[in-house]
């Protein structure tokens, strides 16, 4: 679990943000990875709770220090939006992409 601030508009407000993902090899260096994100915005006086989440299935490459991997993503959002005059409810779905990169230390700072 992370928490975090996200910067909308003028106004900061507080997320917080459980992601969840998963990698096994399909051949020896090929991996086959699911990440989830599930982003929270809680409610304030002004607007209500906002929700994002986006779920990605990547395709990698693995080594013994690290792993790379990129795939189609898909996200679903519903958040209020404020503008100078108006607040309302944003919603949709949206198609993109996702690639993550990870490195893994040995050493002072890791074990092995």
């Amino acid at each position: 679990m992370s928490l975090g601030w996200l910067q909308a508009g003028t106004i900061p407000r507080l997320a917080v943000g459980p992601h969840a993902g998963i990698s096994w090899p399909i051949q020896r260096d090929i991996l086959f990875t699911v990440h989830d994100l599930c982003t929270i915005l809680p409610p304030t006086q002004e607007d209500g709770p906002g929700v994002y989440n986006q779920t990605s299935v990547d395709i990698g490459y693995a080594w013994k220090d690290g792993n790379v991997s990129a795939g189609p993503t898909v996200a679903f959002y519903v958040m209020p939006a404020c503008g100078v005059t108006l607040c309302g409810r944003v919603g949709g779905l949206a198609v993109g992409g996702h690639a993550q990169t990870n490195a893994y230390v040995a050493g002072p700072l890791g074990c092995r």
